[in-house]
């Protein structure tokens, strides 16, 4: 999945994209990311984010062993990023290395847990919800600073049973409603476009000093930023838009607000989950939305086990 996307809307792609068939699966590939879709008709979308650890890099490193591959994003001021992917491009574990040499790990893509069936997706039950829904679901655009914050660093609205990997909470809606959200309305997507145009860019300042200020509190806090579109045009171009956007909106919250890439992870969704019924065009549909999975990650406790022997997290 490596490669260029030229151009900077949706109808850009359509000559870089290809489609084949492998094992009943429907599979588009383009330069920077695959759709697959399944044989019962389930679509989704799986992009490389290694792109966003580059900007401010001092080096980069990757080499691949027994068909894993490892890349490691050396920063200016010594510390590392670390990321390990399968053979399918799949993420399995990121690491923070600090200076010294102490490694931290942000996401262990690679734990199943015994009750795990099956393949990603996780059926559960909805989540019992009984906080607000101005608290649950909450809109950047009328929210406080304080209410932004203390939505970063909620508790999940019921008791979280297990641990998830981070695909089966991608790929599992039920999975990540049991974390509350924000809807980031602040900013608008143009029809077809996921790029965020400079003069509302600062509009995200308030989402980053609230993502800066939760990571600072807790360095193993992981926050998944969706993508959404609306309902026109097909589903495959909305799911790569809609991955886009998440896309563009973590990459604009590191290089513009500092916020730590490894503490980031996206997801596209399409027009999977519109916020207002309708098929036509819809600008509250075409959003991004964030919410803090590190409970999820972590089967519900306040913070990871303690690391390995030897190790310790930063200072």
């Amino acid at each position: 999945m490596a490669g260029a996307v030229v151009g900077a809307t949706i109808a850009d792609l359509h000559n870089q994209r290809r489609e084949t068939i492998e094992g009943g699966r429907t599979v588009y590939t383009e330069p920077d990311r695959i759709i697959i879709r399944d044989p019962g008709g389930q679509a989704y979308v799986r992009g490389n984010d290694l792109y966003r650890f580059r900007y401010g890099a001092r080096d980069i490193r990757t080499d691949t062993v027994g068909g894993e591959t490892r890349t490691v994003v050396v920063r200016p001021d010594g510390s590392e990023i670390i990321t390990v992917v399968g053979s399918d491009g799949r993420l399995m574990r990121r690491i923070r290395r600090d200076p010294r040499g102490r490694e931290l790990i942000i996401i262990d893509n690679t734990f199943r847990d015994p009750r795990a069936v099956g393949g990603f997706y996780v059926d559960v039950p909805p989540p019992v919800v009984n906080i607000p829904y101005d608290r649950y679901i909450v809109d950047a655009q009328e929210a406080s600073p304080d209410v932004i914050y203390q939505t970063m660093v909620a508790p999940p609205v019921q008791r979280i049973d297990r641990r998830y990997s981070l695909d089966e909470i991608r790929y599992s809606p039920n999975v990540r409603m049991q974390m509350p959200s924000i809807d980031v309305n602040t900013i608008i997507f143009e029809t077809g476009s996921w790029t965020i145009p400079p003069d509302q860019a600062s509009r995200l300042q308030v989402i980053a000093d609230g993502l800066n200020q939760a990571i600072q509190r807790n360095p193993r806090e992981v926050f998944l930023i969706e993508g959404h579109t609306d309902a026109v045009g097909n589903e495959v171009d909305n799911l790569s838009l809609s991955d886009r956007r998440a896309q563009s909106a973590a990459e604009l919250l590191t290089q513009q607000f500092g916020v730590p890439a490894e503490n980031l992870t996206s997801q596209g969704y399409g027009e999977q989950y519109l916020k207002e019924q309708t098929q036509g065009p819809s600008a509250i549909n075409r959003r991004v939305t964030i919410r803090n999975i590190t409970q999820l990650l972590n089967g519900g406790q306040a913070s990871l086990p303690p690391p390995p022997p030897g190790t310790a997290p930063p200072r």
